[in-house]
């Protein structure tokens, strides 16, 4: 099969594709003949060996897939050959073939097809966990989505809603928050241009904003939560600005908020059972058109370097995804 490969640490140019045998499966795996890829923040730290784990070198990289299921391990009664599925992989879907533990499989919903399945695990799972576990998200109030057209930016817009709050989506061009208020956003914010405190309390009328979801990390943390309504939320998931920020403490005592950190991954491990409701939840919410995944670039297998590197600029809107078959 081929498969792409990191072969050492290092920018998404040093990637090669190669020819290697197919996984061997362990008892309580499957074998998924991969369709397709969604890239993710996570692919362009891992290959540089910034992420949380550091797999042993060669691994190709690729967190989620679609695909075919081809063979199972002796001890997986779940599914069977032929079925359709989506996998969180954590990393090697960039290839042919991917062996995957049967407990990171879902079943496919019958009219998603596989490059919306193959973008639609990581940032769905995510932005659903947060609001909903972590953020407690009720109806009617006001969410704050930062980095509003990016994979989990757009897919918390759409959840937002889903779940009846008003949604108030920021962004750094006009473009990226078109694609936003397509996604059902009632408010705009573009903070390239805009001051963004000043905005937020115009919109919330000087009472600030319930919960906000923050994927971008960066200097805009601490200004935004100094926007914060009492008893909100703010939701830490991830720093694709490359700058982790800090926060003064006083802030949160004040606001009487919280900052709650999100790691749907280990979630998804340590609650199974929870997460499998949220994605029956999100198929109901997809099945209604109430979600509606947006991938604005497919590439090629051989091409991952370039979808990474795209991505890692922060150039990509909605989800990026490699067409393996």
């Amino acid at each position: 099969m081929k498969a792409v490969l990191c072969k050492a640490f290092g920018p998404a140019e040093t990637l090669v594709v190669e020819e290697l045998s197919s996984p061997e499966i362990k008892k309580n795996e499957v074998l998924l003949d991969v369709h397709a890829v969604g890239i993710n923040f996570p692919d362009t730290l891992i290959i540089e060996g910034k992420y949380q784990f550091k797999p042993p070198f060669p691994f190709s990289p690729g967190g989620e897939a679609s695909g075919v299921v081809s063979a199972v391990g002796e001890k997986v009664s779940d599914f069977k050959v032929g079925d359709r599925v989506m996998a969180l992989t954590g990393w090697g879907s960039c290839a042919e073939q991917v062996a995957v533990p049967a407990y990171n499989v879902l079943p496919m919903p019958d009219l998603m097809d596989f490059t919306t399945a193959a973008a639609f695990s990581m940032t769905y799972g995510t932005a659903i966990h947060a609001l909903q576990q972590r953020g407690a998200l009720q109806a009617g109030e006001t969410l704050l989505v930062l980095g509003a057209a990016g994979g989990v930016g757009l897919a918390a817009v759409e959840i937002g809603k889903a779940m009846g709050a008003r949604v108030i989506a920021a962004a750094s061009s006009a473009e990226k928050l078109e694609v936003a208020r397509q996604a059902g956003a009632d408010e705009l914010i573009n903070y390239q241009t805009e001051d963004i405190r000043e905005r937020l309390k115009t919109l919330t009328k000087g009472q600030g904003v319930d919960v906000i979801i923050d994927p971008v990390g960066g200097d805009l943390f601490e200004t935004v939560f100094r926007s914060i309504a009492w008893n909100g939320r703010m939701l830490v998931i991830g720093f694709a600005s490359g700058t982790i920020p800090t926060l003064p403490v006083n802030l949160p005592l004040l606001k009487g908020a919280a900052v709650i950190g999100v790691f749907w991954g280990s979630f998804a491990q340590r609650q199974p059972q929870d997460n499998v409701d949220n994605f029956q939840q999100l198929f109901t919410w997809y099945a209604q058109g109430k979600l509606k995944p947006l991938v604005s670039k497919t590439f090629a297998l051989q091409d991952t370097g370039k979808a990474i590197k795209t991505l890692a600029a922060r150039k990509a809107v909605g989800k990026l995804v490699i067409k393996v078959r």
